[in-house]
């Protein structure tokens, strides 16, 4: 395992020029068949994959004191819980996991009763069956997870595709927001031509052990792991580099995410946007080399009661850069929304 001194000494981030402006499977799958002939590592098929180890990867994990571990919809769920007041839900993207929210997670909390799990398979969270990964799977399994907690979220947050889960479930029914805030949301089923080329190729080979164990051999590799993640856009520091070293180095995490972009498929997620009738706050950072800055303008245009609130210079992962924006605006949209008092207040 890397240390955090190594992620101080790599170069700087890939220009904005060279970084590809794909959706994050093929920022991975690139990678991917750049490293495969490299490839020296363990690709046996059949032996469980290692998953991260709370008393070693989460030994000193963001918020731990906030952590909680219960059954749902068939998994173990390792979430965070902290504070009271109205419920808001936080969804972090494919391949973060609950550190995502390290700064953000105690100021939200003196205003709400904050609730941020591990997505399934990601992080300290089990693997469900395969079939789950889906987008219409995981809300289903987040939904037995709020059953399971009994709660219902009064405001949601989300990045990447942490925000299409949000607004799947909040189309059909499942959660019923004030409001819903994407942060660099991905809820678009559309790409360049290598989207095209390659998706067909992604669903078979990234849901392999091998492609799992091989990707995270590889992401020990500070290097590869912090050219990969400068790719996002955002320039994060060398402890927030050390939690994403930890996750991808486990192939298990490795795998869910991989399983998790190839199961899904948002064409029928941005036919359905017209009936996302709660109010729609679209951050975008717009440096961000995942997701096209543009698209959030695209999505405004299927919801009028949407409005798009760019962060210039920050990339996709905005607001572990700039938690203190992203905290300011969650509070400014609870303000609208009723749920918290106004500034000035008794």
């Amino acid at each position: 395992m890397p240390t955090t001194a190594q992620y101080a000494t790599i170069g700087p981030r890939l220009t904005h020029s060279l970084r590809p402006r794909w959706p994050l499977v093929m920022a991975l799958l690139a990678g991917l068949a750049w490293l495969a002939p490299a490839s020296a590592g363990p690709t046996t098929e059949g032996a469980a994959l290692a998953r991260p180890d709370w008393a070693i990867e989460g030994r000193d994990w963001p918020n731990r004191n906030a952590s909680h571990f219960v059954e749902a919809g068939g998994i173990r769920w390792h979430y965070q819980r902290l504070g009271e007041g109205p419920v808001l839900l936080l969804l972090h993207g494919t391949g973060a996991a609950t550190h995502s929210w390290q700064a953000l997670l105690s100021p939200l909390a003196e205003h709400f009763t904050v609730i941020a799990p591990d997505l399934p398979g990601h992080g300290f969270t089990e693997t469900p069956p395969e079939e789950q990964f889906s987008l219409e799977g995981m809300a289903q399994l987040v939904e037995a997870l709020l059953e399971a907690l009994d709660v219902s979220p009064d405001l949601v947050v989300g990045h990447s595709a942490g925000a299409a889960i949000l607004a799947r479930m909040t189309i059909d029914g499942q959660i019923a927001p004030r409001a819903l805030i994407s942060l660099n949301g991905a809820f678009l089923g559309r790409g360049g031509v290598a989207f095209h080329l390659f998706a067909p190729i992604i669903r078979i080979i990234v849901t392999t052990d091998w492609a799992a164990r091989l990707f995270a051999w590889r992401a020990s590799d500070p290097k590869i792991l912090t050219e990969t993640l400068a790719s996002t856009g955002s320039t994060l520091t060398p402890e927030q580099l050390d939690w994403y070293a930890r996750l991808f180095s486990t192939p298990a995490h490795t795998g869910a995410a991989l399983k998790m972009m190839a199961k899904w498929h948002l064409e029928t997620l941005e036919r359905d946007l017209p009936r996302l009738e709660v109010p729609v706050v679209l951050v975008v950072g717009s440096e961000d080399g995942f997701v096209a800055p543009q698209e959030a303008y695209q999505v405004q245009a299927l919801l009028p009661q949407a409005r798009v609130v760019e962060l210039p210079g920050l990339g996709h992962l905005a607001h572990e850069e700039r938690p203190d924006l992203v905290v300011a605006l969650i509070l400014e949209v609870a303000r609208t929304q009723g749920l918290i008092a106004p500034l000035g207040a008794p």
